[in-house]
């Protein structure tokens, strides 16, 4: 039976994805901010299917947090970090700025080597993250979440190549969504947006597919494909933003 681990569990993508592999018979550990939330999904399923931990990515005590949880789901084949935040900043406001970099690189630095030296004592394993579209080119309407969403990309590589050269067993699944009808878009209209079960079906698919690089759906491989061509000089005076 597979063990899974999801960080970022309560809501979006991180759910509708542990909905799909619960309903597989996987055994998961599941853990996020919001106790209740987690604790509603567990008592959905069979007893000892899933086990939970409160768990916040900004903190240093997360990786023994989530050694606890491992340890609780009798090890972990496959691990998915689904946690990270991110607004519009467009008067540049610095506690916005720091925020999202304390989630999306303090946090993601934290919990992928945690999985990284897990799988590196245990044989191997895999590990997913959802990152962003966000990542291809600077946006000037949010600075802080593009620059991580690209810092998550360039770190996932890294430690790809890391794995390779101490020739550690480990897969890696950088998941690049476009505009997703989750929680961390709410107040914008955004164009081509998804639905998270949709979305979370096809990070399934890329997981088990063992795609190093997935960009979700085939219409943002289109925009990803022809934004890599925009010159920086014309870049800059093109504005992207939610209306």
């Amino acid at each position: 039976m597979k063990r899974a681990i999801i960080i970022g569990a309560t809501s979006g993508m991180g759910l509708e994805v542990a909905r799909i592999w619960a309903a597989r018979g996987w055994k998961l550990g599941i853990a996020g901010r919001r106790e209740e939330a987690l604790l509603r999904f567990q008592a959905s399923y069979p007893a000892g299917q899933v086990e939970v931990q409160p768990l916040d990515v900004t903190h240093d005590d997360a990786p023994q947090q989530l050694d606890q949880l491992i340890a609780r789901l009798g090890g972990m084949d496959l691990f998915l970090l689904s946690s990270g935040i991110g607004s519009q900043n467009l008067e540049l406001q610095p506690a916005i700025e720091l925020a999202t970099a304390a989630t999306n690189v303090g946090g993601f630095i934290r919990l992928t080597t945690a999985a990284f030296h897990y799988f590196k004592a245990h044989g191997g394993g895999h590990i997913a993250v959802i990152s962003s579209i966000a990542g291809t080119k600077g946006l000037g309407s949010a600075p802080a979440y593009s620059a991580t969403k690209r810092f998550q990309n360039t770190y996932i590589e890294a430690l790809e190549q890391l794995a390779r050269m101490q020739h550690y067993p480990i897969r890696f699944t950088d998941i690049r969504p476009g505009f997703v009808a989750t929680d961390l878009l709410k107040g914008g209209r955004y164009p081509m947006l998804m639905q998270a079960p949709k979305v979370a079906a096809r990070i399934v698919r890329a997981i088990d597919r063992r795609q190093t690089v997935a960009v979700i759906d085939g219409r943002y491989r289109v925009l990803v494909f022809f934004w890599r061509l925009i010159p920086r000089w014309l870049w800059k005076r093109m504005p992207v933003r939610n209306r």
